[in-house]
């Protein structure tokens, strides 16, 4: 029997069914993925060709302690992504009940589920915890007075829009773990490639699980490049924070009150989020709504040439 599909964002093949036009027409706002990726640049003929070898996997870690000034006692691994680390990580430990702070993105109470644990709301007894930070879909933030279970996740997948905000102190500490997103600020979710940071034992149990290369090449390569250029970090994160209050502007003349987010991504209060979402969809564009709130509806930020269409839109 199939499993039941995970409610998320994108999905632009779905709506165009239902609301017409092609890929290529619609405009996807229903994640938050910088829409200004960082330039890839040339990439070796070897990355492609030859299994990625220590040196090029050396080089990428290391620029990611530079980058995330990752404590010396804290271990690091790249990984295929977010999403991988996210699944396994519940089997590092014998499975019991976890408190995953919410509302927020379902993968992680999927993973743990999957796994045996019993997911619960109170963090008091639970022997692992999780929390996104900043919190996707509202932007809650949390502070290391929030961690208190054996075992701690805390994903900043969007936390290097705030790097101010970043818990990678508490990384040198016993049971804790930090995953961190290329796709998200970088704007490279194709790439497939994110991060593990904490407890030494914890990520070399980790690492022994995803196998010697879990890396690609081009990933390494580009990563790394990246990871080295804090000129175009510190860039983004200006232009993504004007670009933010430009969105909340836009929505706000349209009837929608701004109620939290990031700046990679706004959430909003609507009188109707479904048809909300209709309505940007019959223009093709497609945003965010949840199952657990009828009034919510999350939006990404539109690249440069996308803002007078949204503003179409939204007249």
């Amino acid at each position: 029997m199939g499993e039941t599909p995970r409610d998320h964002g994108g999905g632009i093949d779905a709506a165009a069914s239902v609301f017409g036009g092609n890929r290529s027409q619609w405009i996807d706002l229903s994640t938050g993925i910088n829409p200004v990726p960082y330039p890839l640049g040339q990439i070796d003929a070897e990355a492609w060709t030859a299994l990625p070898d220590h040196a090029a996997q050396a080089n990428l870690t290391a620029a990611a302690r530079k980058f995330w000034q990752i404590p010396e006692g804290a271990s690091i691994i790249a990984t295929p992504g977010a999403s991988a680390p996210i699944a396994i990580i519940p089997r590092l430990r014998p499975a019991g009940q976890v408190n995953i702070a919410t509302p927020t993105y379902n993968e992680h109470a999927a993973a743990f589920a999957a796994a045996g644990w019993g997911v619960v709301t109170d963090p008091l007894g639970a022997e692992a915890q999780v929390v996104v930070h900043p919190n996707n879909p509202d932007g809650r933030v949390f502070g290391p007075s929030d961690l208190t279970s054996p075992l701690r996740i805390i994903d900043e997948s969007f936390c290097d829009v705030m790097p101010e905000a970043s818990l990678i102190s508490q990384s040198t500490n016993t049971g804790t773990l930090i995953l961190k997103s290329f796709g998200k600020f970088w704007g490279l979710a194709g790439l497939r490639l994110g991060f593990v940071i904490g407890d030494p034992a914890l990520v070399a149990d980790l690492s022994t699980m995803l196998g010697p290369w879990p890396v690609a090449g081009p990933a390494l390569q580009i990563g790394a490049r990246a990871l080295n250029d804090p000129a175009w970090a510190d860039h983004t994160r200006k232009r993504l924070a004007e670009d933010a209050v430009r969105l909340d502007a836009v929505l706000s003349s349209a009837g929608a009150t701004p109620i939290g987010g990031t700046t990679l991504f706004r959430l909003f209060d609507v009188d109707s989020a479904a048809a909300w979402q209709d309505r940007l969809a019959s223009n093709h564009i497609w945003s965010r709504v949840f199952p657990y709130n009828p009034r919510w509806l999350r939006l990404g930020l539109p690249a440069p040439d996308q803002w007078s269409r949204l503003e179409a839109a939204l007249s």
